[in-house]
């Protein structure tokens, strides 16, 4: 992203993890639906799981704004000018 406006911005997808959550489960559903012509009630067990996936991806903490990199990037330029 670099400078946009005098600001200074970091692009937090590169200090990001990699993985992405539940694709692995999401993947699976699918290929189950796939393989049994979408009937939903072969594929109870995995769709069971990517739904439990989800729901402990809902449940984990929010992220402080305070504690971000733009933040005190942001806090510091303005100390500079």
């Amino acid at each position: 992203m670099g400078r946009k406006a005098g600001l200074i911005r970091v692009n937090p997808k590169k200090f990001a993890p990699a993985g992405k959550p539940c694709l692995k489960e999401m993947v699976t559903f699918l290929n189950c639906l796939a393989l049994n012509h979408n009937s939903d009630e072969k594929c109870v067990q995995t769709r069971n799981a990517m739904y439990a996936c989800i729901e402990a991806q809902k449940t984990q903490a929010k992220k402080n704004p305070y504690k971000t990199l733009n933040y005190h990037l942001q806090r510091l330029s303005k100390g500079i000018k």
